[in-house]
């Protein structure tokens, strides 16, 4: 079953099943409510440092691509892959969420990838 990608902004649906958002910081002009998340991993986003850095230029794509799977590798943020892994195991319908207007290059298109490749 693979992993779908969605931006919290677009509605919520039956079809999306277990929600998850991916990003660090909490997305502007979305209540919790409107969100209907059931996961926030928060601490799975990538770092503000990285995060500033990239500032979701295509260009810099690849590049923030090889320091976030680092990233990934260690600390809470491996902490928190590892229980998104988890997720996956355990539901059918998985849907990760992110706030990124370029649904191309963001952290959420980084876990789909290795989320896809163990299934």
């Amino acid at each position: 079953m693979p992993v779908n990608l969605k931006r919290i902004y677009d509605q919520a649906e039956q079809t999306d099943g277990v929600r998850i958002l991916v990003d660090r910081v909490w997305p502007r002009g979305v209540s919790k409510d409107k969100a209907q998340l059931d996961h926030w991993l928060k601490e799975i986003g990538p770092s503000n440092e990285l995060r500033k850095w990239f500032g979701h230029d295509p260009d810099k794509y690849d590049e923030f691509k090889r320091n976030y799977k680092e990233e990934l590798a260690e600390g809470k943020q491996q902490e928190e892959l590892q229980k998104l892994k988890d997720l996956t195991k355990e539901h059918d319908k998985l849907t990760l969420l992110f706030s990124a207007k370029d649904e191309e290059h963001n952290q959420a298109r980084v876990l789909k990838e290795i989320l896809d490749r163990q299934l």
